[in-house]
């Protein structure tokens, strides 16, 4: 297209500013569906250099407005000077915005020849970015894919359970690059394609739901949102002072399930629960003992191993009605700059945010735990935004999913409603029911496809009832995994290289 490069400029960062808004806190979801248009023209026979700066801009925008609370996160409870904490945030969102580069990029290279063809292969090159963007070595960050702006709706969110959320990613550029190609050339075939398409998917989206079955439930889970103050450390007389807070939580946890017996979930907490603490280990088995049922709890699970050194996980244990301890998983993907310090030896002045409580020690356990009627893993807070991450414990006989979260972090941004927001889809993606326990945020209980069964989201103590079942099914998606990924990614290659095999034959023939 003949456009100039400052509209070409404008329009990459309208771009960006749309998408966000589909996302929350804006929830504007309808946006996702015209929001990459603005960039595929900007992109279209654009120099290729000037292209990655409009995709690079794109990707400021949009992830700026997506994740600032990261900033708050560091500031507020990291004590990392402003200044440093807005250097992470800027060295986040220049990594996550090489991958729109790189779209952008190739965007304009395809359109050289035909804006056709890089609107065909448009689709599967960002699902292949988006695949790596969750799988870049130590800092992978699958934060908001885009395919999130459009699992809201319970007819479409389905696709994933066959090729995972990169599926409703696929679709949402797939539609964009549509109507980009209209505005590109608009013939009578470019409108009708459009036009075609758009009322189908539409209809999908209105109709769609009520076409969703309901999956049944006999049991009932206590999801107990505890709503404890949020710190970074905790004084030795943290108990103590804290005694009419825990009070309160052992009493609305028991009565809960003495009124209906069942399953009682504590979340992650910025608490110093321990099981090698003898006063919160006496409450815990009190708890279970006198529900007379199994008690979930989040703890910091502290080990020593056979030199001597002590090492401390991010972890969730599992009491019977006897209270004994019968199951630990301990978390596996840690949160950078929460939980842990990528790239320490230079990023020093990032330790400041876990100096308090050191480094947690990764798990290496994907572990299946039993209940009453069915097996069960647990999710620990950042660990549900990772797809295959999720799907390794469904592979491996979890019959039913349990997500436990400290979301207190996030304050009152955007991040709750977006972490629920993508907690949510796992349960589509693997078929099974999902519980989210939290301790701010959102405490909720999704069935296998992805409907909110039950919710509390307020700023005090509650105790959510959960319906849930156990299931043994396997979708597509848990027995294949990324196999939607895989294929984008081949033919984001093959077109890529293309030319290049073209080139060579040329040259072996001549």
């Amino acid at each position: 297209m003949n456009l100039r490069w400052p509209t070409r400029l404008v329009l990459a960062l309208v771009s960006g500013l749309l998408l966000a808004l589909a996302f929350p806190k804006f929830h504007f979801t309808v946006l996702a569906w015209i929001a990459i248009v603005p960039l595929f023209v900007a992109s279209f026979r654009a120099r290729r250099p000037e292209a990655a700066l409009y995709g690079f801009l794109h990707g400021v925008v949009f992830f700026l407005l997506s994740v600032p609370w990261m900033d708050t996160v560091m500031r507020v409870y990291g004590n990392v000077p402003a200044l440093a904490a807005a250097g992470v945030l800027g060295l986040v969102i220049l990594l996550c915005s090489l991958f729109t580069t790189a779209f952008a990029f190739f965007v304009a290279h395809w359109s050289q020849a035909d804006e056709a063809r890089a609107c065909l292969l448009a689709p599967f090159l960002w699902v292949a970015l988006e695949f790596g963007r969750t799988h870049v070595p130590i800092i992978g960050f699958p934060w908001n894919l885009t395919g999130y702006a459009a699992s809201g709706n319970l007819a479409l969110v389905q696709l994933t359970a066959w090729t995972g959320i990169y599926g409703l990613s696929f679709l949402l550029v797939g539609f964009n690059a549509m109507v980009a190609w209209m505005v590109a050339r608009p013939t009578h075939r470019t409108r009708l394609v459009t036009f075609a398409a758009a009322p189908v998917i539409f209809l999908m989206a209105v109709l769609g739901p009520y076409l969703v079955p309901r999956a049944p439930a006999d049991h009932v889970a206590h999801l107990v949102h505890t709503q404890l103050p949020q710190s970074m450390s905790f004084p030795a007389d943290w108990m103590q002072t804290h005694a009419a807070d825990l009070k309160e939580l052992e009493e609305s946890s028991v009565s809960a399930a003495q009124l209906k017996p069942g399953l009682i979930v504590w979340p992650e907490v910025p608490a110093p629960f321990s099981l090698r603490d003898p006063e919160f280990t006496a409450r815990a088995e009190r708890i279970a003992r006198e529900a007379n049922g199994d008690f979930l709890v989040g703890v910091d699970d502290w080990k020593v191993d056979r030199g001597g050194k002590w090492s401390v996980s991010n972890s969730a244990a599992l009491l019977d009605a006897a209270g004994r301890r019968i199951f630990t998983y301990d978390k596996i993907r840690l949160v950078p700059f929460g939980e842990y310090v990528p790239l320490r030896r230079w990023l020093t002045f990032a330790g400041k945010l876990t100096a308090e409580i050191g480094d947690f020690t990764p798990g290496k356990e994907y572990r299946v735990g039993q209940l009453p009627g069915g097996t069960f893993s647990v999710l620990i807070c950042y660990e549900a935004i990772f797809p295959d991450e999720v799907r390794q414990f469904t592979s491996r006989g979890a019959e039913l999913l349990i997500n436990i979260s400290n979301d207190g972090w996030f304050g009152h941004s955007a991040a709750p409603a977006q972490h629920v927001m993508m907690a949510r889809v796992r349960a589509v993606e693997n078929r099974r029911w999902l519980l989210r326990a939290t301790n701010t945020g959102y405490t909720v209980d999704v069935d296998p496809y992805g409907r909110v069964v039950a919710e509390y989201h307020a700023d005090s103590l509650g105790v959510l009832d959960a319906p849930y079942g156990f299931r043994s099914d396997r979708t597509l998606y848990v027995r294949w995994g990324d196999w939607w990924c895989w294929l984008c990614l081949l033919v984001s290659l093959a077109a890529l290289s293309a030319p290049i095999l073209k080139r060579e034959r040329g040259r072996q023939a001549a």
